[in-house]
Order: C-alpha cells, then structure tokens, then sequence
C-alpha cells in the first residue's frame, strides 16, 4: 500500500496546516476526521518545541501569529514536496496516481477545460483533480499559500514566487451578436465600441486593466461583472457588447451565435494565457502531466485563432 504525504513526515504540520486552513481546532478535526483533543495536543507540542504561539486564540477563531506565517511557509513546502515524492514514487512503480488541485479563469469552464479534464482522465485514470474558479488576480494568492498546485491564467504579472511554465497569445476583440451594427467589421478601434452599449468587466479581471491601458477614460457600462459566463449570456441576449478573447466563446462561435471582432486600435490588444505553479517547488508528476496537457492544448488553441 502507498503511503500517504501526511505518513511520512510529523503530524505536527499535518495538523498545523489543518488549522491553519480550517481557522479553527474543531474543524480542522472535522475535516481530518479525528478528535479535537488529538489536534490541539499536537498544536501544543509543536508550539512548545518551537518556544512560541503559533495561533492568536480568538473569540471568533484562531489567527496566525507572526511566527506561525512564518511556519505557514515551511508546512506549505513540505507538505508539497511530500506530495511530489509520493507521486514520484508511484511512477516508478508504473503508477500515475496522485491528487492535483487546478485554480483557473472562469472563461476556460466553457469549452477548454472540460477538453482537458476528459483527456487527463482518459490518460490518468487514477489521477484525482479538484478545480477551483476564480478570477486571475485571486490565482497567484492561491498558488503561494500552497491551496492550488497549478494555475491557469490570463496576463499575471510578473512574480519571484511563481513560476510559467507555458503560455500563449490570445487576440483580445469585442464579442457581440451577428445582429450587431459593427458585427461585418474584421477589425475595430476600441473607442468606436465604447459609443455603443457595453457590458464591462469589474477590476478583479485582467481584461479591465487591459481595456484601461487602451483607453483610460472608460465610460460606465450598462452591466459590469466579474462573471465571463454571465457577460456571455447578457450578449446572447443582446444588451450589450463585452469584451473577451476567444476563449470562453468556442462554442457560440462555431454556432455562429456570437461573433467576435479583434480589437486593433490604438494598438492590437493581445492577452497572454499562462500556466503557473510556485517557483519554490519542483512539481509532482501527477501536476507536471497535467501542466503538459494544458499547455498542449492552450497552444493547440492560439494556433487555431491565427489561422
């Protein structure tokens, strides 16, 4: 039987970690289906052999302390180079087990990601994957507080904690329905879309600051969301026209529901979708196949765009 990441090192951080996510002793218990006098007996002796409290008791729950951020970092790399061990181990055995946690863009859930899920499981059968959406600005916090192995994201910005392990290209455009005014256009100045009704992206997508880069004076949209599904399906109902790269629109594109027209002035606006993980650690296999399928496949994507 394969030994699990939390068998081989101490229980302490096993169940430092816990907490440390949980936000409390009972539920950290809770979730690791043990007692909670086991957990608070390991907290207290991991806090009594480092001579300090790891954890403000509070009366709405326990919080870091400034030396428990600091072991925060140590248990996050541990625990993750555990994992890769294990998955490493496995594979010399001719296993592809493993366990991966996927952070992306809510954009890839329409038509990319399900492609690559149902590729990794046909390959990886043993390979479990949890998936997160969030929007991109959120994915580099969940990489370095080690909640995510992988990240999937559009245009980050540079940082000494994460490492690209792929990327590609993307025209960004104004999306729109085939009975637009300017849906006939091959290509469009951005100030000539902003005469028309808009449906925005709010600040926590990367897109906005793009569109802010190009035209700093935005006018208010009719609708702003953080949601692309939901700005998808405002523009099939024609209220507005949004602004996206093709990803997250495949389908409606091929079914000539939706049209999407490049954005080329003042200057072509270009999105770059990125592969990520944490550049402290050396991925497990189980997330370096997974990396590889998704990097494939966002290439295989770009491609098809400039054709």
């Amino acid at each position: 039987m394969t030994a699990r990441p939390d068998r081989i090192h101490s229980p302490m951080i096993v169940y430092f970690d816990a907490i440390r996510r949980a936000g409390s002793i009972r539920e950290a218990a809770r979730r690791l289906n043990i007692a909670s006098s086991a957990v608070n007996r390991q907290l207290l002796k991991l806090e009594t052999e480092l001579g300090t409290p790891l954890f403000e008791r509070l009366p709405g729950g326990l919080r870091l302390t400034n030396a428990g951020a600091t072991f925060a970092r140590h248990s996050i790399g541990v625990l993750q180079d555990a994992e890769r061990v294990r998955s490493e181990l496995e594979a010399l055995q001719g296993l592809r087990t493993g366990h991966v946690e996927l952070v992306a863009v809510e954009g890839l859930s329409s038509d990319l990601l399900p492609d690559v899920l149902e590729q990794a499981r046909e390959k990886f059968p043993r390979v479990t994957i949890g998936v997160s959406v969030m929007g991109s600005t959120s994915i580099p916090g969940a990489l370095m507080a080690g909640d995510a192995d992988l990240g999937v994201a559009f245009s980050l910005d540079k940082h000494a904690e994460l490492r690209q392990v792929s990327s590609a290209a993307f025209c960004v455009g104004a999306v729109m329905r085939p009975d637009h005014p300017l849906a006939a256009e091959t290509s469009l100045s951005l100030s000539k879309c902003l005469t028309h009704t808009l449906i925005l992206p709010k600040a926590d997508l990367s897109i906005r600051r793009m569109l802010l880069s190009a035209a700093p004076s935005l006018p208010v949209g009719a609708i702003e969301t953080s949601s692309v599904e939901l700005a998808k399906q405002l523009t099939l109902r024609g209220l507005g026209l949004s602004f996206q790269t093709r990803i997250g629109i495949e389908i409606e594109l091929r079914t000539r529901e939706l049209v999407h027209v490049p954005i080329t002035q003042p200057r072509a606006l270009r999105s770059d979708l990125g592969v990520y993980v944490r550049a402290a650690r050396n991925p497990p296999v189980a997330v370096h196949a997974l990396a590889e399928i998704m990097a494939s496949k966002i290439g295989m994507q770009a491609e098809a765009t400039r054709k």
